[in-house]
C-alpha cells in the first residue's frame, strides 16, 4: 500500500493541480506494490494512470491558452518589483507547531478580514521574519501567497536603493502606492539592508532618511496587502521597526525530528524505505532546511542517474556531509 508520505504527496499534488507530479507519485505507488508482490494492484494503477494521461492529452488541444497574470509590474515598478504566483502551501513546509499555529492565525485573520474590520479591528498583515539563512523565511512568504491565492511581489533592493539623495525614498513611495493599489504579498528580503540601525556610526545620512521614510510609509499603510520583511541579521535592525510590525516570527535551524521530516517529504517520490531517518537526521544536525533539501536532491539525482528509484542511505549521508563542508 501507499506510504503516508505518498498519500500526503498525492493530496498536495491534487490541491495544486500538479498533474505531472500526481502521476509520478501514483507510478511510485505502483512500483512499490510490484516490489512487495501485489502485481495485480500495480498493473491496475499503471493502467489507470495511462488512461487518465491519454484522456488529458485528447482534451489538451481544445483548451485555451494559459491565463495571463493580472498583476504585472509596469513602468517604474518593473525595476522595483518582481512577481510570481506561488503554488506553495503551509503543508509543504516543515515548521515547528508554534510557528505553524502563528502562520495559520495570519491566514484565518486574512480570510476573515472584513468581519474583523466591521468590529473596529485590523487583521494581522505586517510580518517580520527573522532567523538564519535557509530556514524558510522566503518560502513562508510564498506559502502565504499560495494559501490566499495572491501574487507574491519581491522588492528588488538593487533597484530601490540608490546613491542619489531623496531618490530611494521616492521609489519607496512608488512601492507603497502599489501595495495600496494591488492586493498581494510584498516581500522585502534581506531587510537589514533597508532597515539598519539609525544610530550606526558608519551609516550615511541618506540611509537614515530612507529608514525614516520606510517607518512612516509602513505606519501609514492600511491596505489589504501583506507586507513582509525578512532578515538573517535581526540584531542590525532599528528597534523602531519591531514596533511597526504586527508580528515578529522567529525561525531556527531544524531539530532532528524536523530534519527527518524535511528529508522524508523531499524524497517521497522515491523508494527510501531502507533509510534510517533518525541516524541520517543526526548527520544533518546543524544544517538549514535549504541545505538539507539540496542534499536530498543530490541523493535523489544520484539514484535516478543510476537507473533506480531507491535512495541509498550512504549517498544521502555523503550529500549531507558535502553540504556541511560547503556551509563551513
Amino acid at each position: 500500500m501507499a506510504t503516508a508520505d505518498q498519500i500526503k504527496a498525492l493530496i498536495r499534488c491534487h490541491a495544486d493541480g500538479d498533474d505531472a507530479r500526481f502521476y509520478a507519485v501514483a507510478m511510485q505507488v505502483a512500483a512499490q506494490a510490484a516490489r512487495t508482490g501485489r502485481g495485480k494492484f500495480a498493473d491496475d494503477v499503471r493502467a489507470l494512470v495511462d488512461q487518465v494521461r491519454a484522456r488529458a492529452a485528447a482534451v489538451e488541444p481544445v483548451r485555451g491558452p494559459e491565463p495571463v497574470p493580472l498583476a504585472q509590474p509596469r513602468g517604474e515598478l518593473a525595476g522595483l518589483l518582481s512577481v510570481v504566483y506561488p503554488k506553495t502551501r503551509l503543508a509543504d513546509m516543515a515548521l515547528t507547531e508554534p510557528l505553524r499555529a502563528r502562520l495559520t492565525r495570519v491566514l484565518v485573520e486574512q480570510r476573515e478580514r472584513e468581519r474583523i474590520r466591521e468590529h473596529g479591528f485590523a487583521p494581522i498583515r505586517k510580518l517580520l521574519l527573522v532567523g538564519p539563512p535557509g530556514t524558510g523565511k522566503t518560502m513562508t512568504a510564498a506559502a502565504l501567497a499560495g494559501e490566499l491565492g495572491l501574487p507574491l511581489f519581491t522588492i528588488r533592493l538593487d533597484g530601490l536603493i540608490t546613491k542619489f539623495m531623496g531618490e530611494t525614498a521616492a521609489k519607496l513611495r512608488v512601492v507603497f502606492d502599489a501595495i495600496q493599489a494591488t492586493r498581494g504579498v510584498y516581500l522585502f528580503d534581506e531587510f537589514d539592508a533597508l532597515g539598519g540601525e539609525r544610530a550606526s556610526t558608519n551609516d550615511v545620512g541618506e540611509i537614515r532618511r530612507v529608514l525614516n521614510s520606510f517607518l512612516q510609509f509602513l505606519e501609514q499603510d492600511e491596505s489589504d496587502s501583506l507586507v513582509i520583511g525578512a532578515t538573517n541579521h535581526a540584531q542590525l535592525l532599528d528597534l523602531a521597526l519591531f514596533r511597526r510590525f504586527d508580528a515578529v516570527l522567529e525561525y531556527a535551524l531544524p531539530s532532528l525530528e524536523t530534519a527527518a521530516l524535511v528529508m522524508r517529504s523531499r524524497l517521497a517520490l522515491l523508494d527510501a524505505d531502507q533509510v534510517d531517518w533518525s541516524r541520517v537526521a543526526q548527520t544533518a544536525e546543524g544544517l538549514s532546511h535549504a541545505e538539507i533539501t539540496h542534499a536530498c536532491e543530490q541523493a535523489a539525482k544520484n539514484a535516478i542517474l543510476a537507473h533506480t528509484t531507491t535512495v541509498r542511505e550512504t549517498e544521502l549521508r555523503t550529500a549531507l556531509e558535502e553540504r556541511r563542508r560547503t556551509h563551513a
